[in-house]
């Protein structure tokens, strides 16, 4: 049965069609009729934002909390829409199915110079996997599945839609919308059964098996199913950067980290196992710096992804099965259980790897230990592991502190823990905690910045006292833009220039927001202050003055070419 009604009241059906909830957004002449038909749409909730690029990371941590598209709308063409761009790369470099609405400029208005005029199907392309410019009214329900289709369908990421004034405002009729499932890939594909029993061979007979679990075991929730492979090998279970959530870390068999951004005991794993299977994982930058550094150079590399073009594509590859993480390892543990293996040196391999983590987390809660000021981030982060709920979900930032805490935290309950690590994003951890917080509003969200980055998005501290998102923000406030005065101090003499930053006082910013503000000089005082601020039913910001000279040079391959340049 067909029902005439509007362009932008076809955009709101099209999105509760696909069980959409939540939708960010900046309100914009562009897209009022949008904005008219969310009015009476009580079951679509409406947060709104301070700026479209964070509101593009609320969505962004949003579909990753929650495994579904997160949308955001631009309501104002121009600038609305360019504000967007960073927003968009970052989510594409983490393969996030955001779905960007961007108003734009009528049609017969196009290619004049009109006002608020830029070409944003330009704009969008290079960063989203696809971006189209809605022509005619009737197309909108069509255009949406198709959107939505496209973000969610591995390798998933982001898509832009751009609807002109003229096609929101026409009304026509339309059909009644159908069952997303009708057009959407149902069944994710498990590996060659050849494939499969050639890696189950390999894993089986492996002295030192490792496996390395990445985005792909998130996405696909399938963390207990890498777990029994885990334990049926004997095999250590590393997480690829950024992803250290992958899997529960209280388990026996958690290495953390793997390569640069992680800690010793998992990189060494790496540079001694004979069998890596890479599940779900690119092995990119952020994991391996594209070095054998970071590698056994002669382990046997089973890589599992469910991108084709990312198997073997920085390093060669012994197997490569295109497949989903979860089904792939299922598949492998049920052709392992039937064979006959001798387990000793997996064992030993085991063991050993297991007392060398209980020494490095011995080692690195003593570090912690120290109740001196100024605050330094091991000891921060020391009070953190003891005081965050295990249901938790923690954002970080870019930027020298939060780079630290990238293995530093515990994380018990997959997903919680979104980075913008393969974007190098200062100024997402904030935004991306409220978007968190939407989609889990029962779960405690904390949001770790620099105060460089805090400063950037702090005026969303009003969209969080608006819409009763009662995250906690730990601001690691050492006074500078960290990262890059560690490069000024370790390669280029001290000089500094650009490095150092005037904040305002944190906690009052907060206070005068309506939000709750407190503030934290003595290392003694940390906890009391985190568990306050999680106790205290608002949003809450944690101003801590940690010590300005804690800085670490996470880069120093950049500045290898820099003769004569410290080293210590």
């Amino acid at each position: 049965m067909k029902k005439s009604m509007t362009g932008g009241r076809a955009v709101v059906e099209s999105l509760r069609a696909e069980d959409v909830r939540c939708v960010f957004g900046l309100i914009g002449s562009a897209t009022m009729e949008v904005f008219d038909a969310l009015y009476d749409a009580n079951d679509v909730r409406f947060i709104g934002i301070r700026d479209e690029r964070t509101g593009t990371h609320m969505a962004d941590a949003y579909a990753r909390v929650s495994g579904k598209a997160g949308v955001v709308l631009a309501g104002q063409n121009g600038p609305g829409v360019t504000n967007l761009v960073t927003g968009l790369a970052q989510a594409s470099a983490a393969f996030s199915p955001v779905i960007a609405i961007a108003g734009m400029l009528s049609s017969a208005h196009q290619y004049r110079g009109a006002f608020q005029e830029v070409d944003q199907q330009s704009l969008a392309t290079p960063i989203t996997k696809k971006t189209w410019t809605v022509n005619r009214t009737e197309r909108i329900p069509e255009m949406f599945r198709e959107a939505f289709r496209t973000a969610m369908t591995p390798r998933m990421g982001p898509v832009q839609l751009n609807l002109p004034r003229d096609v929101l405002s026409e009304s026509t009729e339309f059909e009644a919308p159908g069952d997303p499932s009708a057009y959407r890939v149902q069944v994710s594909p498990q590996g060659d059964a050849d494939q499969i029993a050639e890696a189950a061979n390999l894993l089986a007979n492996a002295e030192r098996p490792l496996i390395v679990a990445g985005a792909g075991v998130k996405w696909s929730r399938s963390h207990k199913e890498a777990l029994a492979l885990g334990e049926l090998l004997n095999a250590p279970v590393a997480c690829a950067a950024g992803h250290s959530d992958a899997i529960p870390n209280n388990h026996p068999l958690f290495a953390g980290g793997v390569g640069p951004r992680g800690n010793p005991v998992a990189s060494d794993l790496a540079r001694q196992a004979d069998v890596i299977l890479a599940l779900g994982t690119r092995l990119g930058f952020n994991s391996t710096f594209y070095s054998y550094d970071n590698l056994n150079r002669n382990a046997k590399i089973i890589q599992v992804e469910i991108e084709p073009t990312a198997i073997g594509r920085h390093f060669p590859v012994s197997i490569g099965i295109w497949g989903d993480a979860s089904k792939v390892s299922a598949q492998l543990t049920r052709e392992i259980q039937g064979m006959k293996r001798n387990t000793k040196s997996s064992e030993q391999w085991k063991i050993n790897f297991q007392a060398n983590r209980k020494k490095m987390l011995e080692e690195r809660d003593e570090k912690g230990s120290a109740m001196t000021s100024p605050i330094q981030p091991q000891t921060l982060f020391k009070v953190l592991r003891g005081v965050l709920p295990p249901e938790s979900i923690v954002t970080i930032d870019a930027g020298t502190l939060c780079l630290q805490a990238t293995d530093a935290l515990y994380h018990l309950k997959p997903p919680s823990f979104l980075s913008p690590l393969d974007f190098g994003l200062v100024g997402f951890s904030y935004a991306a905690g409220l978007g968190a917080k939407a989609a889990a509003p029962d779960r405690p969200v904390v949001s770790l910045m620099g105060d460089g980055g805090f400063g950037m998005t702090m005026t969303e501290l009003s969209t969080a006292v608006s819409c009763g998102l009662n995250t906690v923000t730990i601001v690691m406030n050492n006074h500078c833009w960290g990262a890059e005065k560690a490069y000024q101090r370790d390669f280029f003499d001290g000089r500094y220039i650009g490095a150092d930053v005037k904040n305002p006082p944190y906690d009052q910013v907060a206070e005068l927001y309506g939000a709750k503000g407190y503030r934290v000089e003595r290392p003694q005082d940390i906890g009391s202050t985190v568990e306050a601020a999680l106790q205290c039913g608002k949003p809450a910001v944690v101003d801590i003055q940690m010590d300005p000279n804690a800085l670490y040079s996470f880069r120093r391959d950049s500045f290898a070419h820099r003769s004569g340049a410290k080293t210590s």
